[in-house]
């Protein structure tokens, strides 16, 4: 799972670019600004992204901050570069209201990739996402968020977005291990925006979460800059991933860096299922101009072969590994 999907207005137009050159898609072509990262993406058993902003609507102009309406050409797009299932609980989430959450699950689902956080009925809320790899390993997905922007609930539909509360996020952690899931994987979105330290709340709850025997990983989003990579009680937490893309303010350059996470599992006698093996890959892109389409960039990868700004490179190694230290470094943690 890698961070946020923003879709600021400069992403878009880097993707217009890229059509314009290629001739693929509509209107948009995505997939040489994501070119480094698909292979990772395609390669894994299970791909989960974060979708963090809702599709507009056919006709609808798109919007960028403060108020998202992206693309619907995204979703096609998620599903091509080989995701499997996307969170859709953010504090954007219901950016275009009960419509806009309606069709962001639509559009994702039509594309053959699974939505989790959201519902469209009281039936779907109830009802746990687990999905199945091809060797057979069920894995449960859960997911929340600390708010709405100050938007409310759809009117009626309290039932629409899953927020991230212990108590809600543990039931349905509990549900999808009835359900038969054999990994369960909670994802959070909170935090403080472009602080690389988790927050008492993030701290909180997932001492809360960990300390559960339904919770095998969690997966931290919404900051937008990079945060600690750590075990709670013996699990697995990534506080916080950064951005996949977005196109924030220049002077806060390491919004321009993210994190794409791997974990292995594997089973064990007992016929449990352990983290084998964790990895983070470190990912920098630029900041979108004409004739300068945005590239996302494998650090690791681009340094190794020499490719790119070096510099900026070695600044967002170095940063990106701060971060994920920041709450020291931990056993068994893989950079690729």
């Amino acid at each position: 799972m890698g961070g946020d999907l923003l879709w600021h207005d400069t992403v878009w137009l880097s993707a217009q670019e890229d059509h314009a050159r290629t001739g693929r898609g509509k209107r948009f072509d995505f997939a040489p600004m994501f070119a480094a990262l698909a292979p990772l993406v395609r390669e894994a058993d299970l791909a989960i992204c974060h979708e963090e902003v809702p599709f507009a609507a056919p006709g609808q102009p798109f919007q960028s901050y403060p108020v998202f309406a992206a693309p619907p050409a995204i979703a096609p797009w998620i599903a091509d570069t080989g995701f499997d299932a996307c969170v859709t609980a953010s504090n954007h989430t219901v950016d275009q209201g009960w419509d806009g959450l309606v069709r962001t699950a639509d559009l994702l689902e039509d594309n053959g990739v699974r939505h989790v956080g959201t519902s469209r009925s009281p039936a779907e809320r109830r009802r746990p996402v687990v999905m199945t790899t091809d060797q057979g390993v069920r894995i449960g997905i859960v997911a929340g968020t600390y708010g709405l922007n100050g938007f409310p609930l759809p009117e009626g539909r309290p039932w629409s977005v899953s927020m991230g509360d212990a108590d809600n996020l543990l039931r349905q952690a509990a549900r999808a291990r009835r359900a038969g899931a054999d990994v369960v994987v909670v994802h959070l979105h909170g935090g403080n925006e472009y602080d690389h330290l988790p927050n008492a709340d993030q701290v909180a709850l997932v001492e809360q979460l960990t300390a559960s025997p339904d919770v095998d990983l969690v997966l931290g989003e919404h900051a937008h800059v990079v945060q600690p990579i750590t075990k709670v009680n013996g699990t697995w937490v990534v506080y916080g991933m950064g951005n996949m893309v977005a196109q924030q303010e220049v002077e806060r350059p390491r919004t321009y860096e993210g994190i794409t996470v791997r974990f292995t599992f594997t089973e064990q006698p007992d016929g449990g299922f352990e983290v084998s093996r964790a990895a983070y890959v470190p990912t920098y892109w630029n900041h979108w101009s004409p004739g300068r389409p945005i590239r996302i960039q494998r650090v690791v990868s681009a340094l190794a072969a020499g490719r790119g700004d070096l510099a900026r490179l070695r600044e967002a190694r170095r940063e990106i590994r701060e971060a994920v230290r920041g709450l020291g470094r931990t056993p068994g943690l893989l950079e690729r």
